[in-house]
């Protein structure tokens, strides 16, 4: 079973915020046409309720409705379902009448139901359960109104977005999942017409989806009648692609996104955490002392690493929390982390008894201070630039960094499986800050996904008190706890990137990824 954090342009976690749209409405709309995207890793298994890659959850969004859905300004809408009403530990769900899955079998209430007992299960090991359904999460229904009654395992301050975005899968589907993995048994928009993996993916529209977000008509002009989703992982590739024509839509997160925007191409944004670090402090990792976590972040100069990481274009990093719109506001970034002083570096290592031998290189009890720094290759080539100002930066304090490129298979096998690294430029794209808590404390892998081991009372205690406060009323809780995670170097986050999606032919909103309901074919 997969476990991973979210990493830009390959991973992402389930999100609800959206950030705005692309193209006028005064285009003429046009009927029957085809919407082809590019995405930039095959996304293996589509289970949405076993995966969190960007990429298999971005394409999940067309092949899975969800109960409710939120507009660009934070708005709660209808889905699949037609009414709710929630608190921190309770939530009721009343269903659409007529929604139907993919083969044509009803959607039923207890089909609802079962896929929320299976995430909130902890033997079936979902990655959702501590992010969107809290373990040990119960759901009933009642067929004769129609309604999903849910009562969380433990106090959720956003229980009715956690549990109305999680996407619903049909009846047969929870029986096999292995029907899942290959996209079936959806009730969204599309269904899986051809799947050639690491190629391309072809959906087609169902006539009948009449239940889209809030008052969205089915019958409405310029729906794409098919969209063909290709896996192209170089990006200059998929400008080249998209400047052709034979793309509409492609994320495009390095420097080629210039060539389209010199030619004014449309887009649509989405705020990422793109500058990240993250600390393994398992026991026996140099991470597990503060004092060393400490040392390597003054040893840097994190505006020039945001600087080369986002081509001089990204925004110094406020939250973890990006996606748009951030229920709690504010900056838990700035002042909690040392100023660059590799003069204090040195000092600090020292005083943590790493003292540098005649090489300039430090050990400890005849062990050397060595790091394996895990980068990720799909984030784009700014990343493996900064990957190396970091190596630097540590050498001249004495500490060897072996950078350890990893694609987004090895991201989740390394942080989830092996954990054989000792500091992560993989980041964690959030929507809620209740969304942090399951990787910033609780169980480590494989039993949760603490994949740092990081253990911060302050947090906890934090975090604990703003989840039995609705939604932003618990805001001051939430920013106190972050502020704890950033002030013990548990979590680094430096410089926050804006990934452009350019649209062409077509216009659209963002949201978790495309929201195929908002996808209109232009004419011309």
């Amino acid at each position: 079973m997969k476990r991973t954090a979210a990493l830009t342009a390959a991973v992402v976690l389930a999100g609800c915020g959206t950030s705005g749209g692309s193209g006028s409405g005064s285009e003429t709309l046009a009927d029957g046409k085809t919407f082809t995207m590019a995405i930039s890793a095959d996304p293996g298994s589509l289970d949405p309720a076993l995966t969190v890659l960007s990429v298999a959850r971005g394409l999940g969004r067309f092949l899975y409705a969800r109960l409710i859905e939120r507009t660009t300004s934070g708005e709660v809408v209808s889905s699949l379902a037609e009414k709710w009403e929630a608190t921190v530990t309770t939530a009721k769900f009343t269903l659409r009448q007529g929604v139907t899955c993919a083969d044509g079998a009803p959607l039923t209430a207890e089909d609802v139901a079962a896929n929320i007992r299976f995430v909130g299960d902890p033997k079936n090991k979902s990655p959702l359960a501590g992010i969107q359904v809290t373990p040990g999460t119960t759901a009933t229904a009642d067929e004769s109104t129609r309604t999903v009654t849910v009562t969380s395992g433990a106090p959720d301050a956003f229980l009715l977005t956690n549990i109305g975005t999680l996407p619903v899968v049909c009846a047969k589907g929870m029986r096999d999942r292995s029907l899942l993995s290959k996209g079936e048994q959806g009730t969204g928009m599309f269904t899986i017409s051809e799947i050639v993996p690491n190629d391309h993916y072809t959906l087609v529209r169902r006539k009948d989806f009449a239940w889209g977000p809030g008052d969205w008509q089915q019958s409405q002009q310029g729906l794409p009648d098919k969209v063909v989703v290709k896996v192209v992982a170089n990006e200059t590739t998929a400008v080249n692609l998209f400047l052709s024509g034979q793309l509409n839509a492609a994320a495009v997160a390095g420097p080629d996104q210039e060539r389209l925007h010199a030619q004014k191409v449309g887009h649509v944004d989405i705020g990422v955490p793109l500058g990240t670090l993250f600390f393994n402090q398992a026991s026996g990792r140099p991470g597990q002392d503060q004092a060393v976590r400490r040392a390597l972040v003054q040893a840097l100069d994190l505006a020039q690493l945001g600087k080369v990481l986002t081509n001089g274009k990204g925004r110094p990093s406020e939250s973890l929390v990006t996606v748009e719109p951030r229920p709690c506001a504010g900056d838990n970034v700035t002042g909690n982390l040392p100023a660059h002083d590799k003069a204090a570096a040195t000092a600090a290592l020292d005083t943590a008894g790493w003292r540098a031998g005649p090489d300039g290189t430090r050990a400890k009890d005849g062990k050397p201070l060595s790091l394996k720094l895990l980068q990720p290759t799909t984030a784009g080539p700014t990343l493996t630039a900064t990957a190396e100002l970091v190596q630097r930066a540590w050498q001249e304090i004495g500490v060897k960094a072996e950078i350890q490129p990893v694609d987004a298979a090895a991201v989740n096998q390394t942080l989830f499986g092996t954990g054989a690294w000792d500091v992560s430029m993989v980041p964690v794209t959030l929507a809620l800050p209740s969304q942090l808590v399951p990787f910033a404390s609780g169980p480590v892998p494989p039993q949760g996904v603490n994949f740092g081991h990081i253990r911060n009372a302050e947090f906890e205690e934090q975090s604990k008190q703003a989840a039995t406060m609705a939604g932003a009323t618990g805001c001051e809780h939430w920013s106190r706890a972050e502020a704890a995670l950033v002030r013990n170097i548990d979590i680094v986050p430096y410089v926050d990137s804006l990934i452009p999606t350019f649209v062409k032919g077509a216009r659209a909103t963002m949201s978790d990824g495309l929201d195929p309901t908002s996808i209109r074919m232009l004419a011309s």
